[in-house]
């Protein structure tokens, strides 16, 4: 009985340890599938495969471990080459028991002697995913400009999907150091390079970049410089565009465009994938405090959305006090909120929301009161002023003149005279109201039916039933692909 106490004892002690060792094989299995479907990509020249692979990684992207990429790598570059000794300096020794099974599984594959180019840039990828996961900033911006230095002497257009990652890594590495402003002319150089060679996907990511740059520090005129002089193609990545339409409108609301900034903002935040809540969050903060500059109220089911509840709160409150033109409501919440809204960096615009919500009062003034002394309106406005009056008839002045409230000025009595409101529907309003529905239908059908994507060559060739058969299951597996890994986008 002891002595079969001691084995399942033993046994037990033994699970772990085994557990350990067959978990590490399938994941470098896994990376070595991608690695041929890497080569086959780049030899028939199939950009979507190359895709796929890197989507194919990001499943991969929590499992991967300093054994396994050690493993791969010597599956992947020749021993003792240039890219081989610079990648594995990067990765932390292991100890005895884990570079054992790589020994063993190295021995197994012999590695390949002139290695594709999208393998070698792959295994640079790889690292620099790994030392970023593991908060290894210094070692990840050397590893990413020695995979840039090395980006600059190809010219492969199957190199465009993963020089696009890794220019967004390199950012990344440099950003999380502090250090943006440091990489802004290779950016730079890198945009001018990827224009020449016409690789679209590149401009679009580098252009994304810059932009991301240049906002970091305030520089507004600049972003839009280079937005504006940028040459224009149709979006390749939905992710790239998006971005692309939250820092449009960023821009365009510094630069007073809120009408352009509403529809950048709210079509970012609609063509966001759902696993992207962050980023869903942000562009619904920005087109918020964008609707109560224009003067409208959000309804309630934004700040309602799944997961943003938290998030959107102190936004919820401050739009409350813009609804009922309340002044004093609204200096406690950007009080109470001024840490989280300097987070935000949407600060400096809610000082601007101080004229909507005096302007909101006076319209509802206007609405409760047919005639009413200016004395009134600065009292129930609240302005707390030298000559509360006088900047009463002001406002009252400035309103009437952009049509903001129906009345008239008696500047001699000190009144302010509203109007009887008409019937709305005896005017085009609701004719403008319908029209713009209907753009905004007939927008989004044709960028739908542009977002399509068809094989290559199908016109050209009529494919059998096991090629339909086959062609079918490789899409579903994409289109599964993209539902579970589009989180890792952003």
């Amino acid at each position: 009985m002891t002595q079969d106490v001691e084995m399942k004892e033993q046994q037990q002690q033994q699970q772990p340890s085994n557990s350990a060792t067959s978990s590490t094989p399938s994941t470098l299995h896994q990376l070595k599938e991608i690695a041929s479907l890497l080569e086959f990509g780049a030899y028939a020249k199939e950009a979507r495969r190359i895709v796929r692979a890197v989507r194919l990684t990001m499943t991969l992207r929590r499992e991967l471990k300093a054994s396994v990429l050690s493993a791969f790598l010597n599956f992947a570059l020749s021993a003792g080459s240039e890219p081989f000794n610079r990648l594995i300096s990067y990765l932390p020794k292991e100890d005895e028991h884990e570079m054992e099974v790589d020994s063993v599984i190295s021995v197994t594959q012999a590695p390949a002697k002139h290695p594709l180019p999208e393998l070698e840039i792959y295994c640079y990828l790889l690292v620099l995913i790994f030392l970023i996961d593991q908060k290894k900033y210094d070692e990840a911006k050397t590893c990413s400009s020695a995979s840039i230095a090395r980006l600059k002497n190809l010219n492969r257009r199957t190199v465009d999907v993963l020089a696009s990652r890794l220019y967004s890594y390199y950012s990344l590495s440099y950003e999380l150091t502090g250090d943006l402003a440091e990489v802004r002319g290779n950016l730079l150089a890198l945009h001018r390079v990827a224009t020449l060679r016409h690789d679209e996907l590149g401009q679009e990511t580098l252009l994304n970049l810059l932009l991301r740059n240049y906002l970091h520090y305030n520089l507004y005129d600049q972003a839009e410089k280079l937005r504006s002089k940028a040459p224009r193609f149709e979006a390749h990545s939905n992710h790239q565009f998006c971005r692309y339409l939250f820092y449009l409108g960023k821009i365009r609301t510094i630069q007073l465009e809120y009408t352009d900034a509403k529809e950048s903002l709210l079509q970012a935040a609609r063509k966001a994938p759902a696993a992207a809540l962050g980023f869903r969050v942000l562009c619904n903060k920005w087109a918020v405090i964008v609707r109560l500059l224009l003067g409208e109220i959000p309804e309630r089911t934004v700040f309602m959305q799944k997961g943003m509840e938290n998030a959107l709160r102190p936004y919820f409150e401050l739009t409350n006090a813009v609804r009922i033109g309340d002044l004093e409501l609204f200096k406690s919440v950007a009080e109470k909120f001024s840490s989280t809204f300097t987070t935000d960096r949407t600060l400096n615009l809610i000082v601007r929301l101080r004229h909507n919500v005096i302007r909101t009062g006076l319209r509802n003034i206007s609405i409760s009161y047919s005639r009413i002394s200016l004395a009134d309106v600065a009292k129930k406005l609240r302005l707390d002023s030298a000559n509360p009056v006088a900047e009463a008839e002001s406002i009252v002045a400035k309103a009437i003149r952009d049509g903001a409230i129906d009345a008239t000025l008696d500047h001699a009595n000190g009144w302010m005279v509203s109007k009887e409101t008409g019937d709305i529907y005896s005017t085009n309003e609701p004719q403008i109201a319908f029209n713009s529905r209907i753009a905004f239908c007939l927008n989004m059908h044709n960028e739908a039916v542009r977002a399509l994507r068809f094989p290559p060559n199908s016109h050209k060739e009529k494919e059998g039933a096991e090629k339909r058969r086959e062609r079918q299951q490789q899409e579903q597996e994409l289109a599964k692909h993209i539902a579970e890994e589009d989180d890792d986008e952003f």
